[in-house]
């Protein structure tokens, strides 16, 4: 059984939760936020779900749990709760954050402060998990020094009645715990965009256009991957912030910043931080071509990754008859360096030469970002302009 100790971690006091917290409770847990990540939580979340709550909350310490107010300057600022460990030392736990206090790391410096202090009671492993989309939890886990440890498909249903995928994290007593920090960081206000378009992540609402672009034959005849459907493109645009996040790849929406009308895709991927290298992909909807939408998606995406990340090098490879995504690459700074010879399988069963291109940071310039992952997408850049 673990001790009702209070716990201090940073500038927070975490405390077994009493009555006078139900107010801030509710306020919490009615949050949209906090709903649409916690499906089965209450909704409306009312001032007895809360005293119930607390009232729970030490049974969980009777049965070998824990379960903590967070308090900020003396303020209710979320709750952390601790499974009971099992037979083998291992426990698991959870979190919430208050919607006014968060951003400011309070949730990671509570899940280390409590995962230090669990390893210190004999346990020998603590365990944490995501949602793929929760993008806010996943950099939690990384910040709070655990270690991604694979993806439970469908593993949870949501509010919605949807299965949704869960990104599984642990830490080991003993081991080193540093503080992550994405390798790709975030765009700062979140897009990228030069008045003509906008750049900014894909999201599950981008799906159908993405799929309706990719399964158009001019796109297709360039493919290297098998053909997708709806559902896998849904899939993959739930989980682009997972990946930014994990460092694997980048994965944007190209969007016409006069009508916000979805006009193709371009994604940095194969992310290899010892090289400083990732490959650049991209394809558009065929309504949007010939306008030069995609030379300023792919210069306004290079510009920033040799600005913001350690990247050294972003390589690309086309098609040797896909001359407008050739003309695209030499209009942003690339440079040919070399052919593969058929090596690109054709949907006819033979084989394409792909042509070899790569663009170098600019002398003197230098970038921001820690080494993390790596991942890969073989898919190369389709038609374009």
């Amino acid at each position: 059984m673990l001790p009702r100790d209070v716990i201090s971690t940073g500038s927070l006091i975490l405390r077994p939760p009493v009555k006078a917290d139900a107010e801030a409770i509710v306020k919490m847990c009615d949050d949209p936020v906090t709903a649409r990540f916690m499906p089965l939580l209450p909704r409306p979340y009312t001032r007895e779900h809360a005293l119930a709550y607390v009232k729970d909350a030490a049974a969980t310490w009777h049965d070998g749990g824990a379960e903590y107010t967070i308090t900020q300057d003396g303020r209710f600022a979320g709750s952390i709760g601790v499974r009971p460990p099992d037979h083998w030392g291992v426990t698991e736990l959870g979190y919430l954050v208050a919607p006014w206090a968060r951003g400011g790391g309070l949730a990671a410096t509570a899940a280390r402060g409590v995962t230090d202090w669990l390893f210190d009671q004999g346990v020998r492993r603590v365990e944490l998990q995501a949602e793929v989309e929760n993008v806010a939890s996943l950099l939690v886990a990384l910040r709070a020094g655990f270690r991604e440890e694979g993806r439970r498909r469908d593993a949870k249903r949501l509010r919605d009645g949807r299965f949704a995928d869960f990104v599984m994290f642990g830490r080991l007593r003993g081991e080193g715990a540093e503080r992550v920090e994405p390798y790709l960081p975030f765009f700062e206000g979140g897009e990228l965009g030069d008045g003509v378009v906008r750049l900014a992540p894909m999201a599950a609402g981008d799906a159908e256009d993405y799929h309706r672009m990719i399964s158009d034959p001019s796109v297709t005849a360039y493919a290297v991957t098998p053909a997708t459907t709806l559902e896998d493109d849904e899939r993959r645009c739930r989980c682009t912030g997972y990946w930014w996040v994990s460092g694997q790849r980048v994965e944007l929406a190209v969007r016409d910043a006069a009508s916000g009308a979805f006009a193709g895709h371009v994604q940095l991927v194969q992310v290899a931080p010892a090289l400083g290298q990732a490959m650049i992909g991209y394809s558009l909807a065929p309504s949007f071509r010939g306008r030069g939408f995609m030379t300023r998606a792919v210069r306004l995406l290079v510009e920033w990754a040799f600005s913001s990340t350690p990247l050294h090098r972003i390589v690309a490879g086309t098609d040797a008859g896909n001359t407008a995504s050739q003309a695209v690459l030499e209009r942003t700074g690339f440079l040919r360096e070399g052919l593969h010879r058929e090596l690109l399988p054709k949907p006819d069963g033979s084989r394409a030469d792909d042509v070899q291109w790569a663009v170098l940071r600019p002398s003197g310039r230098s970038g921001n970002g820690a080494a993390q992952a790596a991942g890969r997408d073989p898919r190369h850049g389709a038609a374009g302009a």
